[in-house]
């Protein structure tokens, strides 16, 4: 085939939001880019600082500051280093929203079906990030999840990175030695899990599995299980354990979001390993950002 399909016409094009974004280029630095992809796309490599500069306005990224400096370095690698004046928090960015609208919707195997609005993503957010700050985890700890795709899930994820430390996980689906390959490596303070997970009409216990890995990472201070396949699962085999609803904070202070540096660490997450023990990939807070507001729509 060597046309394609369909186009889109003139006013459809010109509402979307690259269309837009290229317009507040054209705007912000008397430019004259053509409201095309590979027009941006050519200007971007021409112009790699006043791009990024410029996804980061358009985009509305939420910082204590940004500084002068866009890149540092551009021709190291390793060595670049992006926004390194900036200090932010990458949970503040995905939390700004705290209305009525729905931010998370869940819907398991077994057909429970749960939704949680902004409001109280924020408000559940909060009460675990004093929870953890009340244990003592301080930014670059480790905080790792063993869970499914849940709630607890992106509200521990949040919790985490509000205070600067850094998340990790793995599928509640992995055996022991594969849980142990890769969170064994990265020393957690804080373990997340699940008791369990619907698969294939399935109901699995993975609490024996979790007693054994909790066994082995000594570095593992607490436990706190979600509920996910029983409302209050039989923790009497897991060390330093507690339930998540048991865990949180009643009565939470105000969230308080630590600003960090645009490359602060924020997920550890790992290649296959099938040439050996997997190895950890780390993702820092900045970048990972400005992809999900790109994800988002933002761009």
């Amino acid at each position: 085939m060597t046309a394609p399909l369909w186009f889109p016409d003139e006013a459809r094009s010109a509402s979307t939001r690259i269309v837009r974004f290229i317009d507040f280029i054209n705007e912000r630095y008397a430019a004259d880019v053509a409201p095309d992809y590979f027009a941006l796309h050519a200007w971007a490599l021409a112009n790699t600082r006043e791009f990024w500069s410029a996804v980061w306005e358009f985009c509305g990224v939420v910082a204590a500051a940004r500084g002068t400096e866009v890149l540092c370095d551009a021709h190291e690698f390793p060595g670049a280093r992006w926004f390194p004046q900036a200090r932010l928090n990458f949970a503040e960015n995905l939390l700004r929203y705290r209305d009525a609208r729905p931010a998370l919707i869940s819907l398991l195997e077994n057909g429970e079906r749960r939704v949680l609005s902004y409001a109280e993503l924020y408000s559940q957010v909060t009460a675990l990030a004093v929870s953890l700050r009340t244990q003592g985890v301080v930014a670059g700890d480790r905080v790792a999840g063993l869970l499914p795709n849940v709630p607890e899930a992106v509200i521990a994820m949040l919790a985490a990175t509000s205070i600067g430390a850094v998340w990790s996980s793995c599928s509640p689906d992995f055996g022991s030695a594969g849980v142990l390959d890769r969170f064994g490596q990265i020393a957690p303070r804080v373990l997340f899990a699940a008791d369990g997970y619907y698969y294939n009409d399935k109901t699995l216990d993975t609490l024996p599995r979790l007693a054994d890995i909790v066994r082995q990472i000594r570095s593992i201070e607490k436990v706190i299980v979600v509920p996910v396949v029983n409302a209050r699962p039989a923790l009497a085999g897991i060390r330093d354990s507690i339930v998540f609803a048991d865990y949180l904070e009643t009565g939470a202070l105000p969230l308080r979001f630590e600003q960090l540096t645009f490359d602060h660490p924020l997920y550890v997450m790992y290649s296959s390993g099938t040439t050996g023990v997997p190895k950890c990939i780390v993702h820092g807070a900045g970048g990972t950002l400005l992809q999900h507001l790109k994800a988002r729509g933002h761009l």
